[in-house]
């Protein structure tokens, strides 16, 4: 087998093998990098804003001077939820459930001399639609204890508005997490009693949130009714820059209470610059694969004639080939190996920057970066396979009827 190795391994091209693994390499790199770039930017950006998570838009009827003075309620009806849930960019349609009953708020930290009592309100929404950690939001049938979610702006109006004109402490948002507020909810039929905490802060929905559930079962207990009107609509569409989406709002007066345009856009564009990276990662990988195929089918076509006698001398089919197989499996093994490798250094330099600029970023592991690399490597090997196998056949039969 070593007299075979060296026959056959003589007049391989060293250029165009290297210009093929480097080609390759290079393909293989922006490809496994794009893929673990994406799982890496995902949960950053899902996490508060949800910036690569389908866009949400809040709607709500426009409030005109006629509608005022004949104090018609803003509310949608089930066809208008329906209509706008039809609309081709449209995905999905969830309404805000409003409190029927009156909600009555204590909370502070007396030994800090701020102590609020006040009235309020409170929505809900479908729990896919909310920002914090899921685990914290729970109905609490057997607790007294109601988990909250606060508008973030409210938070900065109180510091940076409220607080300074009025000598007032400023408060975190931990220390918000740990005050306690007294509830007292109360309707026509009955009047509960709950310790509210607050355990997240939304930059998206400007209201106060509880779980759905609970609003659903309260609303039911306290007044009398599960599903009032809704007032807005949380409508989650495909493309936040399509045209059609101001048109449809403007002819059916509608607005939009979303300030976050310009983040979806970016939301949008980071999606397309993805897939861009990805197809041109995957065309150069396709070219390399067919450079290399291209430099064995030419080595093949060289030793067309020592083929032939290598067979005629006894040599079986099996081990010719087995050497440009070994020949393809070697360098792609090797282009793979080097590729993970530059990949994981890119990696580690973006990740830096991540942790940098996010304290609490959780970088996910690098197996999408990894099986990427092992996939692109068993579809090449196989490819390589299948293509080598073939041409020698082929030269084989056509010699042989040439003879």
């Amino acid at each position: 087998m070593a007299t075979l190795r060296k026959l056959l391994s003589r007049n391989i091209n060293a250029l165009q093998m290297i210009g093929f693994a480097l080609a390759n390499l290079l393909g293989m790199t922006i490809v496994t990098v794009a893929v673990q770039f994406y799982f890496d930017v995902r949960p950053l950006f899902q996490e508060g804003d949800g910036l690569l998570a389908p866009t949400r838009i809040v709607v709500a009827k426009r409030i005109s001077s006629l509608r005022t003075l004949t104090r018609k309620p803003p509310t949608f009806t089930q066809h208008d939820i329906d209509d706008i849930a039809q609309q081709p960019f449209v995905e999905r349609v969830d309404p805000f459930v409003s409190s029927q009953f009156q909600v009555e708020a204590s909370l502070g930290i007396e030994s800090m001399g701020a102590t609020f009592s006040t009235e309020m309100f409170f929505e809900a929404v479908p729990d896919a639609c909310i920002d914090i950690d899921r685990t914290l939001w729970h109905d609490p049938i057997d607790s007294d204890t109601l988990p909250i979610i606060l508008p973030k702006n409210y938070l900065n109006l109180y510091n940076f508005g409220y607080a300074g004109a009025r000598g007032m402490p400023t408060f975190s948002e931990g220390i918000v997490g740990k005050m306690p507020i007294r509830l007292t909810l109360y309707g026509p039929n009955e009047q509960w009693q709950k310790w509210g905490k607050v355990v997240g802060f939304s930059k998206r929905l400007n209201t106060i949130l509880v779980p759905l559930s609970f609003m659903q079962r309260a609303n039911h207990a306290l007044a009398g009714t599960a599903q009032p009107a809704p007032a807005r609509l949380i409508v989650t569409v495909n493309n936040p820059a399509d045209q059609r989406i101001a048109t449809y709002l403007a002819d059916n007066n509608y607005e939009t209470e979303t300030t976050d345009d310009d983040t979806s856009r970016t939301a949008g564009m980071l999606r397309w610059v993805i897939l861009a990276v990805l197809t041109i990662g995957l065309c150069i990988t396709a070219l390399a694969f067919y450079v290399l195929l291209l430099s064995i089918f030419l080595l093949l076509q060289k030793h067309t004639d020592k083929i032939d006698t290598l067979l005629l001398i006894g040599y079986p089919l099996r081990s010719i080939t087995r050497f440009y197989h070994r020949l393809a499996i070697w360098l792609n093994a090797l282009v793979m190996v080097a590729a993970v490798a530059l990949a994981l250094w890119i990696r580690t330099a973006y990740l830096t920057r991540f942790t940098q600029w996010y304290e609490r970023y959780d970088a996910p592991t690098p197996l999408p970066l990894l099986l990427t690399a092992a996939l692109l490597f068993a579809l090449v090997a196989t490819l390589n396979y299948s293509a080598i196998q073939r041409k020698v056949k082929h030269i084989w039969t056509m010699h042989r009827k040439h003879d």
